[in-house]
């Protein structure tokens, strides 16, 4: 039988979950778009549907219905729809029915693996393509491995982009001009930690209602990449932008690994190579968003600055020397890794 997802715009609907088999109904805000196929996987991500990662998953979810002949489709549910980014990934691993696949950061991924943070640790990559080759690494999918085991697999890496500062209070320079600034930061450990090293107070909320929270002035700034600040209107809501580009964000495209059994292997194939392309579109997305929407933010009105970055990379070396315990030996192949990627071998 056909499963259909007859969704419309704002309306809270109940919908049959049809990814993981759980026929537990729940009630969920969705989009104006249908999807007719024999299994509709859910695809939660916290940004709106303009951000680079919501185009490349519908490109996944159109790329799969299609070389699947309509045996498996994807729904996909922007603007954290089905949950923030902890919940998104606590709804995997808990195999609750809610969502089947999720796009978020890997160190997002540190409650259930703390070494999955050892992508983000603060001013580790000189550009795109260096980080891009980390996450492509066998050290990434070494540690990746181990979330199989709390019910999800990555397919692919998509790209955030490199995080930048923003606040309502005064451009920030060095380290000192973050004394006493309330920032947002997802519930990761890693960004919390770099941000306190760096002199501000961070507090975590789900991006899905940091607009809203900026806009009220509960918090004085935000850190996010420039795309993701650009594609959800931060700019309305925040006045300097301060490009420390501190934490390199790498995402992981991660499906339920439930659902992953439930596919034959000629299924599983469409979906990771249908995976790994919509990875190379949302990183070409992000590097040309990244280069130019800077002007176009100064156009909108935010005050650009660009801070000597040496005092704080300084600042921030505790975030790694004070987390040795957690990442063992990563952290020196990490080092081995970079200095063979700038040799060129």
């Amino acid at each position: 039988m056909i499963k259909k997802f007859w969704t419309g715009l704002g309306l809270a609907l109940i919908l049959t979950v049809t990814g993981c088999g759980n026929t537990e109904k729940q009630p969920i805000n969705v989009d104006p778009i249908t999807v007719e196929a024999d299994l509709v996987l859910r695809i939660g991500v916290s940004t709106n549907r303009e951000d680079d990662r919501s185009k490349a998953a519908q490109f996944f979810a159109d790329e799969i219905l299609k070389k699947t002949g309509g045996r498996v489709g994807a729904q996909l549910f922007p603007d954290g729809q089905l949950g923030a980014d902890d919940e998104l990934i606590r709804s995997l691993a808990e195999n609750t029915g809610t969502v089947d696949i999720i796009i978020t950061d890997a160190s997002n991924f540190t409650k259930y693996e703390p070494k999955m943070g050892i992508s983000a640790l603060p001013f580790q990559f000189q550009d795109f393509d260096q980080a891009w080759a980390f996450m492509d690494s066998s050290i990434e999918a070494t540690v990746e491995k181990s979330l199989v085991d709390h019910n999800m697999r990555v397919l692919a890496h998509y790209c955030n982009g490199f995080r930048c500062m923003t606040n309502n209070v005064r451009p920030v320079t060095v380290p000192l001009d973050l004394a006493g600034l309330n920032i947002r930061t997802p519930d990761n450990p890693v960004i919390i930690a770099t941000m306190k090293a760096i002199g501000a107070k961070p507090k975590t909320l789900g991006f899905n209602k940091v607009y809203d929270a900026l806009k009220r002035g509960e918090f004085d700034g935000q850190e996010n990449p420039i795309p993701v600040i650009y594609n959800n209107k931060l700019y309305e809501v925040q006045k300097y932008l301060s490009v420390t580009n501190h934490i390199y964000s790498g995402m992981c495209f991660t499906i339920s690994e439930e659902v992953w059994k439930k596919l034959t292997v000629e299924q599983q194939q469409i979906l990771q190579e249908a995976a790994l392309a919509s990875a190379e579109m949302d990183r070409r997305m992000n590097r040309e968003q990244t280069e130019n929407l800077v002007d176009a933010l100064e156009e909108k009105g935010m005050e650009v600055n660009y801070p000597d970055l040496e005092s704080f990379q300084q600042a921030t070396i505790p975030v790694l020397t004070d987390n040795l315990q957690t990442y063992g030996d990563l952290i020196d192949r990490l080092s081995d890794w970079k200095k063979l990627y700038n040799s060129g071998e």
